[in-house]
């Protein structure tokens, strides 16, 4: 056989992103974090007219989507950036600002995209283990910033364990970060947490090295559409938008993510239903002997540590897939009752 093309040796080196055991065969899917409800009728609409136009390019920039999340969020439209979900935008920020030689700190378990995203951007992962309550360590994140630190990774809530930092030990995090350096605030699934909304115009124009990215996928039920935005001030904001390709988000996604984003009630409907869940879930689950710690996203972290792999096959076994973790826990999407309670025969049977 002939010498084929080489990858650069640290994409050859890049750790694989994870699959759900059974997750095509079972009854239920509670393994990547989708919603359990349909998108909004609007949404459907939007994307059957937008199929009939399927010979035409959409806007350059997602044009018309920018200016939607401008309005709403009180920012001007340079302050936005939107791509094919909340990953890909963050892909073009760690192009725009990290590379050879430079450092992007993150916590662990975190979510296992960063490292790849931090590798193909030929940058250096720094993992900095979660606190004893698996929320982001605060002082030992500080710690770790160097002068090769080029971004500072903070997903909040955070997956998978679901956990989140008060606003005090959030703002306490920002504020320690040097001005120079980058703070990438993941916020997937911002919308499922209780507690008083971010004010990201506010954040940004206090903090101008923070850059904000959050998603259509969750809360607003286009995961299988892929629509994202970044938000912080513009100054920061054009290097990410120079970073992406011409007409980077499709036609159907952008129609689909302005439906979305008017249809306020359906969106609500999703949170609701999320919310409702978690909170029996994890009572059942505190019946049957485990304990989980607090979750704010759509999603509860069952701690099960070494017995992790064991209580991925027994879900398999009940008929619904979730996300192991080796060695550490297991992730249970929530949104449907029937998923969960086979996840909670399947715990039953691991506790005996």
């Amino acid at each position: 056989m002939p010498d084929l093309p080489t990858a650069r040796p640290r994409i050859a080196a890049l750790p694989a992103y994870s699959r759900a055991a059974g997750a095509g065969s079972v009854r239920w899917r509670a393994s990547s974090n989708e919603s359990t409800v349909p998108p909004s009728p609007a949404v459907v609409q939007a994307v059957a007219r937008v199929g009939a136009q399927a010979h035409l390019y959409p806007t350059l920039a997602g044009d018309d989507l920018v200016e939607a999340i401008a309005t709403r969020l009180g920012t001007s439209p340079d302050q936005v950036v939107v791509g094919g979900g909340s990953l890909a935008v963050l892909q073009l920020a760690l192009t725009a600002y990290t590379g050879p030689g430079t450092e992007v700190v993150h916590a662990w378990r975190s979510y296992e995209a960063y490292p790849i995203l931090i590798g193909i951007a030929d940058a250096q992962p720094v993992p900095v283990p979660l606190d004893g309550e698996f929320r982001h360590d605060v002082e030992a994140m500080l710690a770790a910033v160097t002068e090769r630190t080029s971004a500072v990774l903070v997903c909040d809530p955070n997956n998978p364990t679901g956990t989140t930092l008060p606003p005090q030990r959030l703002g306490e995090l920002v504020a320690g970060v040097p001005s120079n350096v980058l703070v990438l605030l993941d916020q997937a699934y911002c919308e499922f947490d209780e507690q008083d909304p971010l004010d990201v115009a506010a954040l940004v124009a206090e903090h101008p090295n923070v850059v904000v990215f959050r998603t259509f996928s969750k809360a607003y039920g286009l995961a299988g559409l892929r629509a994202g935005y970044a938000v912080g001030s513009a100054e920061v904001v054009a290097p990410v938008r120079n970073s992406a390709p011409p007409f980077g988000l499709s036609a159907a996604a952008e129609a689909a993510a302005l439906a979305a984003w008017a249809d306020a009630a359906h969106t609500a409907e999703i949170v609701a239903t999320v919310t409702a869940s978690r909170e029996a879930f994890r009572g059942g689950l505190a019946e049957r002997g485990l304990h989980t710690p607090d979750a704010r996203g759509n999603f509860v972290w069952l701690p099960v540590g070494e017995r992790a792999t064991e209580l991925e096959r027994l879900c398999v076994r009940h008929g619904v897939s979730v996300r192991a973790f080796a060695g550490e826990g297991v992730r249970v999407t929530v949104g449907d009752p029937d998923a969960e309670a086979a996840v909670l025969a399947a715990v039953e049977d691991l506790l005996g």
